[in-house]
């Protein structure tokens, strides 16, 4: 179990500040909080959504939530909304937003992203514990203000047995494609 180089040079190449927590194997953020002795509300959860199966967004919310599909397809909705793109414009608003590549319509639906799509486009990370980088993902971001009020914010590291130790700035300074809202609802 080694800290990936792709993910050392990525926080590197962006100056940020991160400590590296090495823990027993767990499988959900519950279980890291639990492991750690931390509460739920400061362990990020990454999710990675499907938009109309076309476009991809990942995301951060709590441990102690779950996400809510809905707000998540209404404010990128919003966002399209808000994003008026001329043709001639496309090419130097693409960046705004990586992955939100059919702009003039809203989406109709939201599901969580197959783990075949994940093996695919997320590399040299575990499956269910890939960092919340949208940017080395080339994926629009998104996180819950939760976890923005935080001081330090615990999130996936790409192994079972590791996680990163930083500020919610610095996640967002990672994240330059970021929408922020209120994305979840309590556990049932």
């Amino acid at each position: 179990m080694k800290f990936s180089k792709t993910l050392t040079n990525f926080l590197s190449k962006n100056k940020i500040k991160y400590e590296l927590l090495k823990h027993r194997t767990v499988y959900t953020a519950l279980d890291k909080a639990a492991t750690l002795k931390v509460r739920p509300t400061t362990v990020g959860k990454t999710v990675i959504v499907s938009l109309d199966d076309k476009d991809h967004a990942i995301g951060l919310i709590p441990a102690n939530k779950n996400l809510d599909k809905q707000k998540v397809l209404a404010a990128f909705n919003k966002l399209i909304k808000k994003t008026t793109i001329k043709p001639s414009n496309i090419l130097e608003n693409i960046g705004r937003f990586h992955s939100l590549k059919n702009k003039k319509r809203n989406y109709k639906k939201i599901n969580f992203t197959t783990e075949k799509w994940m093996k695919t486009n997320i590399k040299g990370v575990k499956i269910g514990a890939a960092p919340p980088f949208g940017e080395l993902y080339k994926l629009s971001f998104f996180i819950d203000n939760a976890l923005v009020k935080q001081s330090k914010i615990i999130i996936n590291a790409g192994e079972y047995e590791l996680s990163l130790k930083l500020s919610p700035a610095a996640l967002i300074k990672l994240n330059q494609n970021i929408l922020r809202g209120n994305f979840t609802i309590a556990k049932k």
